[in-house]
């Protein structure tokens, strides 16, 4: 069966994409003046990476299942996008990745069997994770072609909204929901944000990074994104985590598939499209970032997050020194 991935091409030899993706655009963009700030209610939560660092453990089980203490990654995410007043959710999906959705669906025989035993606690805690019935819609992203095409697959669901994307192996810990940042320096600035980190030189070869316009502390203007590039070329050490608030003019971009670093579809390559005609800022966020994708840095969050724990904080300090 032939897909056709690019819509474009079904215009014309003669056709111009670039100029499609500038027409695609509301009118206020094209020409210039400030835009009405959209309040912002949607996510998008990519999900369908096999999960390969974490093999055997990933073979049949999502690696966004995986648990940090007693939550599994992907329900921190969503934690973290409601705190940020967040209510529509797309999990764009691949095969095997059913258990993320069961998480959020209800459990009538568990909970039925919580309250016979007379387990409040634990049933009060299912209730307190529960989302609206409707606010979770799936999408599947047939072909592994990268990020930029994950959330191009969303498009239906993004519509003309704002919308968050919250990548689940980037687990945050912050007193302020890192989502919750972001959606104020987009009401703060009326367009573009991206959460934002620091990285030793040496590594910048592994991120999409910042050209940077003006750092004004908190934020940083960008005039262009680079994704991945050589460590001599590299116009920063300022690179993107997994957190943006994007407008949704950044989809006629994804759509023309255009492949950039790893032969993939680059949402930073889109991403760097827009910055003529909206603004783009990038956001030192206030918290921690651990990166779950990697042993290590899922095996810190486990330590990290159970420190934070009144309940079990005590009984980890304990233990710690036996093992250093």
């Amino acid at each position: 069966m032939d897909v056709i991935l690019n819509p474009w091409q079904c215009c014309g030899a003669g056709h111009n994409p670039a100029v499609s993706a500038r027409q695609a655009m509301p009118r206020h963009f094209r020409e210039g003046p400030a835009h009405v700030t959209k309040p912002l209610k949607k996510a998008v939560l990519p999900v369908a990476g096999l999960g390969t660092r974490f093999l055997p453990a990933t073979k049949a089980l999502a690696k966004e299942m995986l648990p940090v203490v007693d939550r599994p990654l992907i329900q921190y995410a969503v934690d973290e996008a409601r705190a940020a007043g967040i209510e529509q959710f797309c999990f764009v999906t691949g095969r095997g990745k059913t258990a993320i959705v069961e998480h959020f669906d209800v459990a009538y025989e568990l909970e039925r069997t919580l309250k016979e035993r007379g387990k409040d606690k634990e049933l009060a805690e299912l209730h307190a994770q529960a989302v609206e019935p409707g606010s979770i819609s799936t999408v599947r992203q047939q072909v592994p072609m990268g990020l930029g095409h994950a959330i191009w697959c969303a498009r239906t669901f993004i519509g003309d909204d704002p919308f968050a994307i919250l990548l689940p192996d980037d687990l945050m810990q912050c007193e302020v929901s890192c989502t919750k940042q972001l959606a104020d320096a987009y009401r703060e600035t009326g367009g573009n944000v991206v959460a934002i980190e620091e990285v030793p030189m040496e590594r910048v070869n592994k991120y999409g990074v910042l050209d940077i316009r003006e750092d004004k502390g908190r934020l940083v203007s960008i005039k262009g994104l680079v994704e991945k590039p050589p460590i001599d070329k590299a116009p920063s050490n300022l690179t993107v985590i997994g957190r943006y608030v994007l407008m949704p003019e950044v989809v006629p971009f994804l759509a023309m598939m255009e492949k950039g670093a790893g032969g993939e579809v680059q949402l930073t390559d889109a991403m760097a499209k827009l910055i003529p005609t909206q603004p783009f800022h990038g956001l030192r966020y206030e918290g921690r970032r651990f990166d779950c994708g990697d042993k290590i840095g899922y095996l810190e969050a486990q330590i990290a997050f159970a420190l934070a724990r009144p309940d079990l904080a005590d009984a980890v300090r304990k233990f710690l020194p036996r093992y250093v």
